[in-house]
């Protein structure tokens, strides 16, 4: 439709001319092999002309598509809905009801060889742009606020889940999204509810859950698009697929693998029971280990207190007397020891005075004579007639003139 002239509001196309525009541009598509999920068979008595809606399994868009009876029992004689095909088909649009769909003349059914081998190619890629990653993996928190569930309405995942979480934790809180967990319409609904419980900041875990099946049943949990919406999620998912032997896709892309339902709400929430006891055993370790470190440190003291320092505390202090009293007794004797030899030199030492001193002299009768200035007369020469003399006696003095 690009070559063809704009038109102008005064020269509109007639709604004929642009679906036969459509419709031409459509038929130059020419055959395509088309891959999708069949949701509806509609096989008419006595018709020779089977109409199929087919489906794509990432998406929520659906063709319809016409073929022959005998198209249909040639190439795939036993197909359900929910089974996948590939189917080679021309591209048809419809001008009267303005409807496209799709007529085939060759109809495969998808083995589970070659399932296995597509899955086994999109793990590699997926692996490959890191979605596998252990790195970018989260923990979900020990306690969470509210639970996110994604599950099949009334499943046996759904009972599993919720009653064995409550009997560990009953304060635990879900938030319950019920989806389509397998045919044409599980992946669009997972993926919706993702993003609903991934948008609530209330949601703390999203907890993936299906019972056991088939490969094709589990084929949901393997697309491409679903994986996706799990690797850009903000909040933890746990994904509890199937039984234990059972690994779609989207259990390595999740941030925990839980092996049922029933593990899955093992590793959500904590055991109540399992955490009291655990609580119980801490206080004991606890009491013990306060209880010996006060009985060690008691002991220390007690052999602190059992010391003699600290038993007989006044015994250093008598010890401390008694040799300040030795001391004190050792100083009185060196001082006495000292003040009677001191005293002894002194008593000599009068003794020599005395018997040196002129009142000695004078004792024994002698006496000393002095002029007048007081200079001691020792010669006749020194003193002249007349001169007026001072004896001195040892007794008193006497006062003489010299007249010769």
């Amino acid at each position: 439709m690009t070559d063809a002239p704009r038109s102008t509001p005064e020269e509109p196309w007639p709604v004929r001319v642009v679906s036969q525009k459509v419709g031409a541009w459509i038929a130059k598509l020419g055959w395509v092999w088309v891959d999708g999920q069949v949701a509806q068979i509609s096989r008419r008595p006595g018709a020779s002309t089977v109409f199929l809606t087919l489906r794509d399994p990432s998406a929520d868009l659906s063709l319809t598509v016409t073929t022959n009876r005998d198209v249909l029992d040639t190439g795939a004689p036993e197909l359900r809905e929910g089974a996948r095909v590939v189917l080679h088909a021309k591209p048809e649009f419809y001008a009267a009801r303005g409807t496209l769909s799709l007529r085939a003349d060759e109809i495969r059914q998808v083995g589970l060889g070659e399932l296995l081998a597509r899955l086994e190619k999109l793990k590699k890629l997926l692996a490959a742009e890191g979605l596998f990653d252990r790195s970018r993996k989260r923990r979900p928190p020990f306690l969470p606020q509210r639970v996110g569930l994604i599950t099949g309405r009334a499943s046996a995942a759904e009972r599993d889940v919720l009653t064995n979480a409550r009997r560990r934790w009953p304060a635990v809180e879900f938030r319950t999204v019920n989806v389509a967990v397998q045919g044409p319409s599980a992946v669009p609904q997972i993926v919706d509810a993702l993003k609903v419980l991934d948008a609530d900041p209330s949601i703390d875990v999203i907890i993936l859950a299906r019972g056991g099946g088939g490969i094709e049943d589990l084929l949901p949990f393997s697309d491409e698009a679903l994986c996706r919406a799990v690797f850009a999620c903000r909040t933890p998912v746990v994904s509890a697929i199937g039984h234990e032997t059972d690994a779609p896709l989207v259990d390595y892309v999740a941030d925990v693998r839980a092996s049922t339902p029933t593990d899955a709400a093992k590793r959500v929430v904590p055991d109540l029971t399992e955490e009291v006891r655990l609580i119980g055993q801490a206080r004991s370790r606890l009491e013990r280990a306060v209880r010996n470190l006060v009985d060690r440190e008691s002991h220390r003291l007690d052999l602190l207190r059992s010391r003699p320092v600290l038993a007989r505390p006044q015994v250093m202090v008598d010890q401390r007397a008694a040799e300040v009293s030795a001391l004190r007794d050792r100083t009185g004797r060196c001082l006495d020891h000292r003040l009677g030899a001191a005293g002894e030199d002194l008593r000599h030492t009068l003794a020599r005075l005395r018997a040196l001193s002129p009142a000695a002299t004078l004792d024994r009768g002698y006496a000393i004579v002095q002029r007048a200035d007081g200079h001691v007369v020792r010669a006749a020469a020194e003193v002249a007639k007349g001169d007026p003399l001072r004896v001195r006696l040892a007794d008193g003095e006497l006062t003489a003139t010299v007249d010769g």
